[in-house]
C-alpha cells in the first residue's frame, strides 16, 4: 500500500489486499472507497495520517510514503519530540527552587532591562522563554505583560524574532505601549489595527521586512475581519512573528469565529503566547483553545481527553478532570498567586455609616413600600417577567441609596410605573435645590481629609448619574476632577493625543502625573475595571455606592493593589454606607462572594467567571427575594 497527501487529501493506493473489516474500519474513520483507492479530504492532515498508520502498523500492514507525506510524518515526530522536550524542561523549571546556569543567563540578561523584574516574574519569564509558546495564567496586578516583554525582547536579540503581534480588548492598547517602553526602554514604533479603515490595515500588512513596525495591536473582531491578510503578512520571507493574545479568554468558544481566525494566524507565527488570568470562565473547555493555539497539531490535549473532560464535567467529576489537566498542561503554563506577589496587605477600612437626610429618607422609605406594594401583585405574573420586574426594583432601591434624581432615568426591559405620587416626584425632580445628600457630605470630608494629606482619590460609582453628580461638586469647590466610564473614548492611536476629547488614557495619565493638579478619578467599574493601572501614585479608592457583580468589584480593587508600587504602599479602601439601607446587605453579600472567589483563584484548576460584560441577573434576583420575600 501507498499513502499519499496532495492539497489536504489523503489517499490510499494499492489496497487490494485488504480486508473487508480494514476497509470497514477506513470507511469508519472517515474514507472514501473509490475503485481501487481510498480517500479522505481533511484539514488536520497530520492527525488524520497519524491515525492511520497507527492502525496499519496495529493490523501488520505494509506500507511507504510519498516523499510529501514522509515529510509531514517527520515534521510531526520532530514537533512531538519538542513537546516533550518543553514539557520536560518547563516542568524541572515549575517544581524546582534552584534552577539552571541557563536561568543564570537569563537572569544577567533581565538585569540589563531598565525595569528589574520581581522573582515571581523572572521565573515566569524564564518558564516561557524555555517553552517559547507558553500560557501565564497569573492573577491580575502580578505584571503579566511586562514578563513577556522580557522575553520578546530576548528573542529578538537573539535574532529569533522581529515583531510583537498582540490581539487584546482595545482597553490593553495603551497599557501594552507603556509598559513596552517602562519594561524595555524605547518607545516602539507601533501601529494599531483596529476600526473601520480596511484601506489603511491592508497597507500595514504588505509592508515588506525592511520597514516593518515592531508592535502591532488588535482586536479580536478585527482579526477575523482580516484574517487572510494577516496570513500573508506573517508568511513574508524575514518576517518572524510573536503573537500574544492578551486577554485570552475572549477567545473561549470552542469553533468559535473569532477562535478560529486565532488559530488559523497562529499556524504562521514563529512564537505564540498566551495571557489571562481567566483561563476556565465558564468550562474546563474554555482551555481547550488555548493549547491548541499555542501547540497546533500537537496540543497536549488529545481528541480523547477533551471528550473524557467533558463527559467528567457534566457528571460534576472534577477532580478527575484537575489530575488529567494537571499531567497534560500543568508543566506548560506559569501562574502567580495573589499571595506569591508580596504585595502589602491592603487595608479595608470599616464602613463610614451616614445618616440619610430627610427629604433622601422620605424617599428612600417610599421606594421601599412602593416595592412592597407592587410584590402583591406578582402572583399572577410568569417567571421571566418576574425576574425582570425584580431586578428593574432592586436597580430603583440602589438607585435611591446613590442619588435620588436617577430615579427619573429609563431602565432597560423594566416599564413597571413606579413614581405615581406627585409629592414624590416634586423632591426627586428638584432634589439637588433641596438638600446635599448625606453620602455627598461625608464623601466631601473624607476627600478633603485625604488631600489635605497630599493624597490623590479614586472614587467608586456604579451609576453615571452619580459619576457627573460627584465631578460637578468637586469642581464647584475648585478641587479639579475627571470621570472615566462607558462614553468616555479609548485611545486608538496616537492621532488620539491630538483630539480635543479626552480618552481614557489622557485621564489616567495626568491622574498619574503627580504634579498634573488632577487628583481626583471619578470612575465606573463596568468601564475601568480592567486593563486600567492607577497603583503607582494612588492608593486610596472610596466606594461611593456598591452592586452586587462581584467580579466587577475583585477587579476594581486591583486598579491600585498591584505589582509596581503595592509591594511597600498600603491600598486603602473605604465605604459610605447609609444606615439601615440596602448598602449593609450589598456589602455583605460582596464580602462573602470575593472570599469565595479569592480561595477559587489561588488555585490551578477552577472555574470562576470574571466576564465584566455580562449583566449577572442572579445577583439582583437573588437579593430581591433575599429582601422582600421573607
Amino acid at each position: 500500500m501507498r499513502i499519499v497527501v496532495e492539497n489536504n487529501q489523503i489517499s490510499l493506493f494499492n489496497i487490494e489486499d485488504l480486508k473487508k473489516y480494514q476497509i470497514s474500519q477506513l470507511e469508519f474513520y472517515g474514507f472514501i472507497k473509490n475503485q481501487n483507492f481510498i480517500i479522505k479530504q481533511t484539514q488536520n492532515v497530520e492527525g488524520e495520517l497519524l491515525k492511520i498508520i497507527n492502525y496499519l502498523e496495529e493490523e501488520n500492514i505494509v506500507f511507504d510514503l510519498s516523499k510529501t507525506t514522509d515529510d509531514i510524518i517527520r515534521k510531526s515526530i520532530n514537533n512531538k519530540k519538542e513537546l516533550n522536550r518543553a514539557f520536560s524542561s518547563a516542568k524541572r523549571i515549575k517544581e524546582e527552587a534552584i534552577l539552571d546556569s541557563d536561568f543564570e543567563h537569563f537572569k544577567n540578561f533581565t538585569n540589563t532591562l531598565p525595569r528589574k523584574l520581581k522573582l515571581h516574574q523572572l521565573k515566569s519569564a524564564y518558564h516561557f522563554y524555555t517553552l517559547k509558546n507558553g500560557a501565564n495564567f497569573s492573577v491580575p496586578g502580578s505584571g503579566k505583560t511586562t514578563t513577556l516583554l522580557s522575553v520578546y525582547e530576548k528573542l529578538k536579540l537573539e535574532g529569533k524574532c522581529n515583531l510583537l503581534f498582540v490581539v487584546g480588548p482595545p482597553s490593553s492598547f495603551q497599557p501594552w505601549k507603556n509598559e513596552f517602553h517602562e519594561t524595555l526602554g524605547r518607545k516602539p514604533k507601533a501601529v494599531i489595527l483596529s476600526g473601520g479603515n480596511k484601506s489603511f490595515r491592508k497597507s500595514e500588512y504588505y509592508r515588506s521586512s525592511q520597514n516593518i513596525h515592531e508592535l502591532y495591536l488588535s482586536t479580536f473582531h478585527t482579526v477575523l475581519n482580516d484574517v487572510n491578510d494577516i496570513v500573508k503578512f506573517f508568511s513574508q520571507i524575514d518576517i518572524n512573528v510573536f503573537l500574544i493574545i492578551d486577554e485570552a479568554h475572549y477567545m473561549k468558544q470552542v469553533e468559535g469565529s473569532w477562535a478560529n481566525s486565532i488559530l488559523e494566524i497562529g499556524k504562521y507565527s514563529t512564537y505564540r503566547g498566551v495571557l489571562t488570568g481567566t483561563p476556565m470562565p465558564k468550562s474546563y473547555m474554555d482551555i481547550f483553545n488555548l493549547f491548541d493555539f499555542l501547540w497546533e497539531e500537537n496540543s497536549p490535549l488529545t481528541q480523547n481527553d477533551k471528550i473524557q473532560i467533558n463527559i467528567w464535567e457534566k457528571d460534576k467529576k472534577n477532580e478527575e478532570v484537575k489530575k488529567l489537566l494537571n499531567e497534560k498542561i500543568g508543566p506548560l503554563f506559569y501562574r502567580v498567586r495573589k499571595k506569591d506577589l508580596g504585595l502589602v496587605p491592603a487595608v479595608f477600612h470599616e464602613p463610614i455609616n451616614v445618616i440619610l437626610k430627610p427629604i433622601e429618607k422620605s424617599i428612600y422609605d417610599s421606594v421601599k413600600a412602593k416595592i412592597f406594594e407592587l410584590d402583591k401583585e406578582d402572583y399572577f405574573r410568569n417567571e421571566n417577567i418576574l425576574n425582570k420586574l425584580w431586578k428593574g426594583r432592586m436597580m430603583r432601591l440602589r438607585q435611591s441609596v446613590s442619588y435620588p434624581k436617577l430615579l427619573l432615568t429609563a431602565i432597560d426591559d423594566y416599564a413597571e410605573k413606579f413614581i405615581d405620587d406627585s409629592d414624590l416626584q416634586y423632591k426627586i425632580q428638584n432634589y439637588d435645590k433641596i438638600e446635599i445628600s448625606g453620602k455627598l457630605e461625608s464623601l466631601s470630608k473624607l476627600v478633603l481629609k485625604l488631600r489635605r494629606e497630599g493624597k490623590k482619590v479614586l472614587i467608586w460609582s456604579n451609576f453615571v448619574g452619580t459619576l457627573k453628580l460627584i465631578c460637578r461638586h468637586f469642581n464647584s469647590k475648585a478641587m479639579r476632577s475627571e470621570i472615566i466610564y462607558g462614553k468616555t473614548p479609548v485611545r486608538k492611536d496616537d492621532m488620539d493625543l491630538i483630539n480635543e476629547e479626552k480618552t481614557r488614557e489622557d485621564i489616567r495619565d495626568e491622574f498619574l502625573d503627580l504634579n498634573s493638579g488632577l487628583d481626583i478619578l471619578i470612575a465606573n467599574p463596568a468601564a475601568c475595571a480592567e486593563s486600567i493601572s492607577l497603583h503607582k501614585t494612588c492608593y486610596n479608592a472610596i466606594y461611593y455606592d456598591l452592586s452586587y457583580n462581584s467580579a466587577q468589584y475583585l477587579q476594581s480593587l486591583d486598579r491600585i493593589h498591584r505589582v509596581g508600587g503595592s509591594e511597600t504602599t498600603e491600598a486603602n479602601y473605604y465605604f459610605l454606607q447609609y444606615e439601615n439601607s440596602i448598602d449593609q446587605d450589598i456589602k455583605q453579600n460582596l464580602e462573602v462572594k470575593a472570599q469565595k472567589m479569592y480561595d477559587i483563584i489561588e488555585q490551578d484548576y477552577s472555574i470562576y467567571d470574571l466576564d465584566l460584560f455580562e449583566d449577572n441577573i442572579e445577583d439582583d434576583i437573588d437579593a430581591y427575594k433575599r429582601l422582600f420575600k421573607k
